[in-house]
């Protein structure tokens, strides 16, 4: 039997796994993500429901919804056959976002905000996959093994920012990847919304590479600005250098 409409769902532990389920045939843009940060706390899920779309299921996992909060740096950002445009192509960015499935069970990311350092970039990704961007003053840091991040968001509304500090550890081994590992970084489709209907995009990478890291430093107030209360506890922490990704475009569900 089904469960009910709207529901939260648990994850099958089995159906996250670290390789994409396909190809993107022809990608939209082309770009790499690189020195990311994972950090992710557990929500009790009816805090995040109101936030997200009705016709996605909040995916679980160990009876949690996760949040999390990626701080990343975008480089060479390009549309197919184009070389990257200096600078332009070139931006930190940061996004908050939960985990969810449609109706037919396919999970992807939904993104609460993203902040992004290139206004034209913002615009563009707004325009074209109605994603909710913010154009911040931003930056990315990397001196003596340690990655620093900072923001202020500018528009839509100066109200949200950042100072997260992070020493990136030792990578880790494949045998030592567990369930939510994959679970939370895995993910290779994105939810939004476009002209009030929703919408997806694949997206293809290699399997994350990923090393532990310590918080040394964090201060962010995204989620309040999201509507959320601020995460208790230590944040769950993966690091990686980065891999090279195509994002289809967007289609409506």
């Amino acid at each position: 039997m089904s469960p009910p409409e709207n529901t939260p769902i648990t994850a099958n532990p089995y159906s996250i796994s670290p390789f994409p389920p396909a190809p993107v045939p022809c990608p939209l843009n082309h770009q790499s993500w690189r020195w990311l940060t994972f950090l992710h706390w557990p929500y009790e899920p009816d805090l995040l429901r109101p936030l997200v779309p009705q016709a996605l299921e909040l995916e679980l996992f160990d009876g949690a919804s996760w949040v999390g909060v990626v701080p990343f740096e975008v480089r060479g950002l390009r549309a197919p056959w184009l070389p990257p445009v200096p600078w332009l192509s070139y931006f930190p960015e940061t996004n908050l976002r939960t985990y969810v499935r449609n109706a037919k069970g396919v999970p992807g990311v939904w993104f609460f905000s993203l902040d992004a350092a290139r206004y034209a970039a913002v615009i563009a990704a707004r325009a074209s996959y109605g994603l909710p961007y913010a154009w911040s003053d931003m930056d990315l840091s990397r001196q003596g093994g340690l990655v620093r991040y900072r923001s202020v968001r500018r528009r839509p509304a100066a109200n949200a920012r950042t100072d997260i500090l992070i020493e990136p550890g030792d990578p880790f081994k494949p045998d030592e990847l567990g369930d939510r590992d994959h679970f939370l970084t895995a993910r290779f489709r994105l939810y939004t919304r476009i002209d009030n209907r929703l919408a997806h995009a694949d997206v293809q990478h290699q399997p994350w590479p990923l090393t532990r890291a310590r918080v040394l430093r964090l201060e962010q107030s995204l989620t309040t600005a999201a509507g959320l209360p601020d995460p208790a506890g230590d944040p769950l922490v993966h690091y990686s250098p980065g891999v090279d990704v195509g994002i289809a475009a967007p289609e409506y569900c």
